[in-house]
């Protein structure tokens, strides 16, 4: 697991920067129910999503567990708690909605993402809606021959599995409401992009490398061809949930 307090400087240039973050918060300002006042953005990160869902008459929280990570969402303006996904410092039925981006696949401990699914269902009021990305990595296989080298060495399950995600809200009453998609800019990866990556420990979410080291799987990597040219940019889905 990476240390967020150490990735938080770099973490935005690494992630796709301003033009993801954008392409995230359209897509999830889009599905907001009309008269929605109240938003809490789990895993806020560094807030660089969270501070482009602000709008007039929307009031937008950020939460993280990381120290380092809070501190950048600060720094950017955005109001935030040090609070882990699974214990939130908020009333029931306190919010209209509760959203989480590129969250649920990093959580890998059993029961943690049924046991956060359940906190945003409990500090939701009846008619508030929970947002997800979901089958983030998977996301990441567009067919490329990156795709082709990594594809025996890919996490069997994934936290974030969305028909998982689905159960697990509807054993908390959140129905399926709507869902949306969104190009995530700058993270068509080229081979030596992606070394780089798996050698710093960015893929542990998707690639566990079985048979050899994580230096050998670089080398292959980087041994492809064209190895400085990003392939294409994932599509990454959102689901919504929304409270009986």
């Amino acid at each position: 697991m990476l240390d967020y307090d150490v990735e938080a400087r770099d973490y935005d240039a690494t992630r796709g920067g301003v033009p993801r973050a954008e392409a995230a918060a359209g897509a999830l300002l889009g599905l907001l129910p009309p008269g929605t006042r109240t938003l809490l953005d789990l895993g806020c990160g560094t807030g660089i999503v969270t501070a482009r869902l602000a709008r007039p008459g929307l009031r937008v929280i950020g939460a993280d567990s990381s120290y380092g990570m809070a501190a950048r969402a600060a720094e950017r303006g955005v109001p935030v708690v040090l609070a882990s996904g699974t214990r939130l410092p908020v009333r029931t039925a306190a919010l209209d909605a509760v959203g989480a981006v590129w969250l649920l696949h990093l959580l890998r401990a059993p029961g943690v993402v049924e046991a956060l699914v359940a906190e945003a269902a409990r500090v939701l009021r009846p008619g508030g809606v929970f947002l997800t990305t979901v089958d983030k990595d998977a996301a990441h296989d567009v067919g490329s021959d990156i795709d082709a080298v990594l594809a025996p060495h890919l996490t069997p399950a994934p936290a974030d599995a969305g028909a998982d995600v689905t159960a697990y809200a509807a054993a908390v009453g959140l129905r399926p409401y709507a869902e949306a998609a969104f190009t995530g800019h700058g993270q068509g990866r080229s081979p030596r992009q992606a070394a780089a990556t798996l050698l710093a420990g960015r893929f542990a979410s998707r690639v566990g490398p079985r048979g050899v080291t994580a230096a050998q799987l670089a080398q292959e990597l980087e041994a492809l061809p064209d190895p400085d040219r990003p392939r294409a940019d994932p599509a990454y889905r959102i689901l919504a949930f929304a409270r009986d």
